[in-house]
């Protein structure tokens, strides 16, 4: 358990980037733990029939899925089990129509900029457009200075750790860290080729032209990837 300081000093990193959050459209909430996390997103959804959410283990953390299942919606559940492959193929596409979307992000940065790179991809267009609300749930593990370093989390830790949570035979599954590591003359999207990538898309949002649409909340305690 971390100490009073070390708690102090992730909440004003916290209040710093839900401000600049805030100054590009973005509606921020700071919560101090993933139980607070999920009350929050909770009452965000109050609103809401119908909801779905990407494969965010930060949501999993926050016992999301398991509130959505409980709640008075229409959980279109990716994860339920039996489902078959159409069917989440069908679900993916139901996400733009929903009244919300929630996920989580692989960066954000404390210019109040989120930073996700996906393969498959369903995830990050549904986070820009289509449903009422997207809801971003994020720990404070995910706040990073600027892009450069939102780019290098995601090689040195995102991707290698879902990579692992997928099972998929990448480059950074087994070495802990993308190809692109190796070398300093390499852009954003530089990675390996294998059919299975998971860095496929990259996508910053940054101020958004619709206000208050994405609502991120912010929690003091490490989660997900």
């Amino acid at each position: 358990m971390p100490d009073i300081n070390t708690k102090k000093h992730t909440m004003l990193k916290l209040q710093k980037c839900a401000k600049a959050l805030s100054a590009n459209n973005m509606e921020t909430f700071i919560a101090s733990t993933k139980e607070e996390a999920r009350e929050i997103a909770k009452t965000l959804l109050a609103d809401c029939t119908t909801v779905t959410m990407g494969g965010s283990m930060s949501a999993f953390e926050c016992g999301i899925p398991q509130m959505l299942s409980e709640g008075d919606f229409t959980f279109y559940n990716r994860n339920r089990e039996g489902i078959t492959p159409d069917e989440v193929q069908e679900i993916y596409r139901k996400a733009f129509t929903c009244d919300a979307y929630i996920s989580s992000s692989n960066a954000i940065t404390q210019n109040g900029e989120l930073y996700n790179v996906d393969g498959n991809s369903n995830r990050v267009a549904a986070m820009l457009f289509g449903s009422k609300k997207l809801i971003v749930i994020a720990g404070c593990n995910k706040i990073v200075a600027n892009i450069d370093e939102a780019i290098a989390r995601v090689r040195h830790t995102a991707a290698p750790a879902n990579c692992l949570r997928l099972g998929l035979d990448n480059y950074c599954t087994h070495t802990g860290s993308c190809m692109a590591c190796e070398n300093t003359d390499v852009d954003m999207a530089s990675g390996c080729n294998a059919d299975s990538r998971i860095c496929c898309n990259y996508v910053v949002m940054a101020h958004q032209r619709q206000k208050d649409r994405v609502k991120v909340i912010l929690v003091a305690e490490e989660l997900g990837y």
